[in-house]
């Protein structure tokens, strides 16, 4: 060994003994050390944000849950004691609450939205066109249903309170602002007031269910009396001792229009309730940069498909002529059993389509290369719920009416296509939902830009424009479609089911939303059941039955866009 290499060895060994003695030292901190202070300081900052956001959005639920429970109580004692809880009770109960609700929505309106920095960020998957259109359709419907109602009420004046005026005149405004506010701040992100934001938004969304379990449990209540009034008007006649109208050609219109426009209150309160949700889980909530971005998004076209809309074009125009038939036929005294019998051949031979179209769009989604989806989206999450619960009115009723058919007389022909019906019923709700939640999942081609393609997109400088960044992106997608033109007939393929899906439950949506209720005029379930049972079986069921085609729309659009 050297003097020159014993002396570089000695220097070594020096430097490693003064970097040994320094690390041993209680005072000296490490570059290493002060980065994990800072990571620590930064992580609780975070949890403490994160366990006031749990603790607001714990206090709202149960503000929510409380005034669901005192106006369910309310309603309950409304149908089983009607002499000390009177629905004139009710409808002050939830005139109050409209008040409440009122106030926040203005304040919102006015304060919260104009404060600085109050929204920094829109959730671009809430909201979509379709809930808008809905909101804008079936809150005027609602708005003419209240106009009918004070009509209605305003010719009834000589022998009823004039007090019962304000109450759908108060109904009126509450719509009118909830639907603007909804229309226009669905995508909100608040970062500001947060827990007021939320408190409100829940006392909102209580009022409206409770405002859906009324007209529900008003609805079958008013269908009875009804019946039972016919019923002794057929035996009694001449008996004038009701209230009546004084212009029976006018209260005639109030009345026709009002009993047309009823389903869509419960429709309108029902799409409320969720943009609300929505709404309430983007409170506080932060989102990347780019993730309002949706580059080369496609608008709803064709594409050349053909046979999905033809086929779907076939089955409403025979919904279309079979609901005409049966609403003519119900115009009159009794209905005959073979437009029962029509009703029910029709949905046993359009439901074994639909269940195959779903099978086969499963399957498919199954052979895709586009991957899945596990992005953290409230608004997805809310739509498979949606599916998941609104599924089971229609099929609550499927499963009543088994059971009833089975333990009566099952090989009458009427009975045979009922029980066919209720079967068939539950089963394409089951594959309905399979197709469209898969279909939710799986990332939209125009953002499924894979690692080989992403790691070719040119660095974003650090102060370059979004502009540049939305180019490159589209330019990936466009590379990635061409990558995968290949799969071009799974994607035409689920184009072709989506259409075809889309049209038969639009079909499906429009019978029993204009009044179309064999379930209940036929007489059998209800004669098995009881009357009272029956009615509230079906109508509980059925604005549910009528609120999952309405969403089930929806979800197959998105399925559409994103093929």
């Amino acid at each position: 060994m050297t003097a020159q290499d014993s002396d570089n060895w000695e220097t070594g060994v020096y430097q490693e003994n003064q970097l040994d003695t320094q690390a041993e030292e209680p005072g000296a901190a490490s570059p290493t050390q002060q980065k994990s202070w800072l990571v620590l300081y930064l992580s609780l900052l975070l949890r403490r944000d994160q366990l006031a956001q749990k603790a607001g959005q714990l206090f709202s639920g149960l503000l929510a849950v409380n005034v669901v429970f005192l106006g369910g109580a309310f309603i309950g004692s409304m149908i089983f004691n009607s002499v000390a809880i009177t629905l004139g009770d009710v409808w002050v109960l939830l005139a109050v609450l409209k008040g409440l609700s009122l106030l926040w929505l203005f304040y919102y309106l006015l304060g919260t939205t104009r404060r600085p920095h109050a929204v920094l960020h829109r959730d671009p998957h809430a909201g979509p066109i379709w809930v808008r259109g809905s909101l804008v359709l079936f809150g005027s419907c609602t708005v003419c249903l209240n106009i009918f109602r004070v009509g209605y009420d305003v010719s009834h004046g000589h022998c009823r309170s004039q007090v019962e005026v304000v109450f759908p005149i108060i109904e009126i405004i509450f719509m009118g602002v909830q639907t603007w506010v909804l229309l226009k701040h669905c995508k909100d992100c608040v970062q500001v007031q947060t827990n007021f934001t939320r408190c409100g938004l829940m006392l909102t969304l209580a009022t409206n269910l409770l405002l859906w379990v009324l007209a529900v449990t008003n609805d079958s209540m008013h269908r009875e009396i009804e019946a039972e009034l016919n019923a002794l008007t057929e035996e009694f006649s001449g008996n004038n001792s009701a209230c009546l109208c004084i212009n029976a050609t006018v209260c005639k219109v109030f009345q026709k229009g009002y009993l047309m426009l009823y389903p869509f209150s419960t429709e309108y309160c029902l799409i409320c309730c969720a943009v609300l949700f929505v709404m309430w889980k983007n409170v506080g909530r932060t989102l990347a940069p780019h993730a309002s971005v949706h580059p080369g998004a496609p608008s709803f076209r064709l594409h050349g498909v053909i046979f999905g809309p033809l086929l779907g074009l076939v089955t409403l125009v025979a919904g279309v002529s079979i609901f005409v038939l049966f609403q003519i036929e119900a115009s009159g005294p009794n209905i005959g059993r073979r437009y029962f019998t029509l009703y029910y051949a029709y949905y046993v031979a359009v439901l074994p389509a639909m269940s195959l179209a779903c099978l086969v769009g499963t399957a498919v989604h199954g052979l895709e290369e586009r991957e899945l989806d596990t992005l953290k989206n409230p608004t997805r999450s809310l739509d498979v719920v949606l599916l998941m619960g609104a599924a089971l009115g229609q099929m609550g009723i499927s499963y009543f009416s088994i059971v009833a058919i089975v333990a009566t007389n099952p090989r009458e022909l009427l009975n045979r296509l009922i029980l066919a019906y209720s079967l068939l019923l539950i089963l394409q709700h089951i594959t309905q939902n399979l197709f469209i939640i898969e279909g939710l999942h799986r990332r939209p081609l125009w953002e499924a830009v894979p690692q080989a393609l992403a790691g070719k997109l040119p660095e974003a400088p650090r102060r370059g424009s979004l502009l540049e960044l939305g180019q490159d992106l589209q330019r990936a997608s466009l590379a990635y479609i061409h990558s995968y033109s290949h799969l071009n007939w799974k994607r035409r393929m689920l184009k072709e089911i989506s259409l075809f899906l889309i049209l038969c439950n639009i079909t499906l949506w429009m019978m029993p939303a204009f009044g179309m209720h064999p379930e209940f005029e036929n007489g059998l379930e209800r004669d098995f059941y009881g009357y009272r049972t029956w009615f509230t079986i079906v109508n509980f069921g059925l604005p549910l039955g009528v609120f999952y085609r309405m969403h089930s729309v929806g979800g197959l659009v998105e399925v559409y866009l994103g093929a």
